[in-house]
């Protein structure tokens, strides 16, 4: 009989979750005793994560505004997770990809992604509205956990490719329901893909509470039966969201295979604008994490090392505020419609079907145009 070697557990068990999320800051943004494995980031990219997390909370506020106005057909909002994505893209180099959801429009403007074609799909355009060979950004997913395996698709694809490139898919709590989730955490693990997953913990998958879903210890628990690099942090500390996915980024590139984040936060709105989030749950747990405020606590631990003051908040107020400005013009405009795009991409090769209903059309604008 042949013995079989078990596992090097070697690897991942420099990666195994904490015991209790790790953190830095306590709640109010004073530095807490900790005794975390990670380095703690430099003042000066803190003080970037604290602009771009200011950035991006405008960007989502003036997003929920515009789907009040009849601009966007919807909006998930993200407000109370900017720490979670703007950390984590901020990890990531240039030749990195992103994997997003329909929530993580922040870490997509951290990638340079201009904010109106972020918002063009939820304005209806019937495509991402970006080029994702430019900005290394796949389009934003709305069916849960799909573009995990996309994203690890892609991960086996770039290593094969002999590059170093490292992949970040972002989701959900809800999404590690899904089948999808376990089948890219079990080939990312097998094929060693460099995959950093990242369950932004945000205590509901619509109105289905995290107690409903799992009764594992932690959602990163799931990959320790995979064999994968697995931690948990406080996703409203942005030091510890910086200091836990700067290493979860550095040990996928350097071929120890994929690594599993749970960020524990929270969405402070509705599920959407179309969502009443007062149906199932109560609004004391809403203000509890309000007083967790991700950019408040950041900006207090920075003024009390001297990184800001009330200058530097008032200049990045006026550039927000211009942002924002320059994002309303751009989604007030009209926007060309062609209703021959209807009949495009369908399929590689059209139908006599939609051969037939394109030519129906046609004769239809023919006419209209005639009648003008």
């Amino acid at each position: 009989m042949t013995l079989v070697e078990p596992p090097d557990v070697r690897r991942y068990q420099k990666f195994l979750p904490a015991d209790r999320p790790v953190q830095y800051l306590d709640p109010v943004g004073v530095p807490a005793d900790s005794d975390a494995r990670y380095p703690r980031p430099d003042d000066d990219r803190l003080v970037e994560v604290y602009r771009q997390m200011v950035r991006g909370r405008r960007f989502d506020q003036q997003a929920t505004a515009l789907t009040k106005q009849g601009r966007l057909a919807v909006y998930p909002s993200a407000r109370g997770q900017e720490a979670c994505q703007v950390s984590a893209a901020m990890c990531l180099r240039p030749t990195d990809w992103l994997f997003p959801t329909y929530r993580d429009s922040m870490a997509m403007t951290v990638r340079g992604i201009p904010a109106a074609e972020i918002l063009s799909m939820l304005a209806g355009d019937w495509h991402c509205g970006y080029d994702p060979a430019v900005h290394r950004t796949a389009p934003q997913c709305t069916p849960l956990a799909t573009q995990l395996l996309h994203a690890t698709g892609l991960a086996h694809a770039e290593q094969r490719r002999g590059r170093d490139t490292v992949v970040l898919a972002l989701c959900g709590d809800g999404a590690t329901s899904e089948g999808d989730f376990h089948e890219a955490l079990n080939f990312a693990a097998v094929f060693h893909a460099p995959v950093v997953f990242l369950v932004q913990n945000n205590g509901f998958a619509i109105s289905v509470p995290l107690a409903r879903q799992s009764v594992a210890p932690s959602l990163a628990h799931k990959g320790v039966g995979y064999g994968i690099g697995s931690e948990q942090v406080d996703g409203n500390d942005p030091v510890a969201m910086m200091g836990v996915m700067d290493e979860a980024v550095r040990f996928a590139r350097e071929g120890n295979g994929p690594v599993i984040v749970e960020a524990h936060t929270y969405r402070l709105d509705a599920h959407t604008n179309a969502d009443d989030a007062t149906r199932y749950r109560e609004s004391a747990e809403v203000e509890q994490w309000l007083t967790r405020d991700p950019i408040s606590r950041l900006r207090t631990y920075l003024g009390a090392a001297g990184a800001v003051d009330d200058g530097f908040d008032e200049q990045l107020t006026a550039e927000v505020e211009a942002e924002a400005a320059a994002l309303r013009a751009a989604m007030n405009a009209d926007r060309p419609a062609d209703p021959m795009e209807l009949f495009q991409h369908v399929f590689a090769e059209p139908t006599p079907q939609l051969r037939e209903q394109s030519a129906q059309v046609e004769i239809e604008l023919a006419a209209e145009a005639e009648e003008d």
